[in-house]
């Protein structure tokens, strides 16, 4: 697939969420929708943390309780701090991971930045988290999908409107994947006025544009899949290793029978 060119003068959600992760992937159009969303929703920073405390939680349980060995992470981000393959396989360090996103800057620093133990492996999709074929036979280059995968989808169903679309797109990719896969997600909810203000004012210049999810409408994302324990939550509610007030961003881990 040929690499698009970077136009560093519009807003880009990846690199919106990197500045608000305190990261230096970013440019002067994605600080300043940070900075406008930060003045109406100051504590929209600490919540990306916390939501990447969150992915770091998930992994780290996948891989030393539920055994998992391989980790399918679609729309990814740029690299940041306590990637999936790096906590996985601070615990496993055979895990295999495979990281997918159609963002160019993501393409370009994943190849920099994305390295592997030797006993294990890392690598790269270049698609969009529409295209389950593609990202599946490039997953499966790396990974046995004859054998149970974890598929993260962290911060990316927003992107997708309709819960319809959503959970097709889940069942396309869960559908391949071998009994005792699990599905992880998190995503933004309406669960407070300053949340919802603050996703209408990232999507008057972001892109691709944000849309916010009941509790319950995360839930039937997970039909057909054994929740597991406590459900579908706060980000800082799922397995807290540490004590934090709960967010506006709402996860949960799915395990296919």
């Amino acid at each position: 697939m040929a690499e698009s060119a970077i136009d560093t003068s519009v807003p880009q959600t990846a690199r919106i969420w990197n500045y608000l992760l305190g990261g230096t992937d970013n440019f002067e159009a994605d600080r300043a929708v940070g900075d406008e969303i930060l003045t109406n929703l100051p504590q929209l920073a600490v919540n990306a943390r916390l939501s990447r405390d969150y992915l770091a939680r998930v992994t780290r349980w996948l891989t030393a309780e539920a055994g998992i060995r391989q980790f399918l992470d679609i729309g990814t981000g740029l690299p940041t701090a306590d990637n999936t393959h790096t906590v996985a396989q601070s615990v496993a360090p055979d895990a295999r991971i495979v990281y997918a996103d159609h963002d160019p800057m993501v393409l370009q620093q994943a190849r920099a930045l994305l390295t592997s133990t030797p006993e294990g492996a890392t690598a790269y999709v270049h698609a969009d988290l529409r295209d389950p074929d593609t990202i599946l036979t490039e997953a499966a280059r790396t990974l046995d999908l004859s054998k149970p995968v974890a598929l993260f989808l962290m911060g990316v169903l927003g992107h997708v409107e309709s819960d319809d679309e959503a959970k097709r797109l889940i069942d396309a990719y869960m559908g391949a994947l071998a009994p005792g896969s699990c599905l992880a997600l998190y995503d933004g909810s309406d669960t407070s006025p300053e949340n919802t203000e603050a996703v209408r004012i990232w999507n008057i210049s972001a892109n691709p544009k944000y849309h916010l999810r009941t509790p319950a409408r995360f839930a039937a994302l997970f039909a057909g899949l054994d929740l597991v324990d406590p459900g579908v939550v706060s980000v800082t509610a799922w397995k807290p290793e540490t004590d934090a007030p709960e967010i506006d961003q709402y996860g949960a881990v799915g395990r296919k029978p």
